[in-house]
């Protein structure tokens, strides 16, 4: 059975909560050094980025908000610039 766009989209929102929380700290990052964090960071970034292009289901061409998304990578992106 193939995914519904909604359904991929909710599945990816587990990607944006964690670089949310590793952004504002609530993530619990004990035992990581800065670089097993940061890399954990651009791999949930990679998954949203992927997630985004996908055209079957058409996640790309729909007209739904995507902006959570987005927001997320362009999130995870300043973190680790700045880490």
């Amino acid at each position: 059975m193939e995914q519904t766009v909604t359904e991929v989209l909710t599945a990816a929102t587990d990607s944006v909560t964690l670089i949310n929380a590793v952004n504002g700290g609530s993530h619990d990052v004990t035992g990581m050094t800065q670089a097993k964090i940061n890399e954990m960071v651009q791999r949930n970034v990679d998954h949203l980025e992927l997630i985004l292009e996908y055209t079957e289901p058409n996640v790309a061409g729909d007209s739904s908000d995507k902006s959570s998304y987005t927001d997320a990578i362009a999130t995870g992106k300043a973190y680790i610039a700045a880490n």
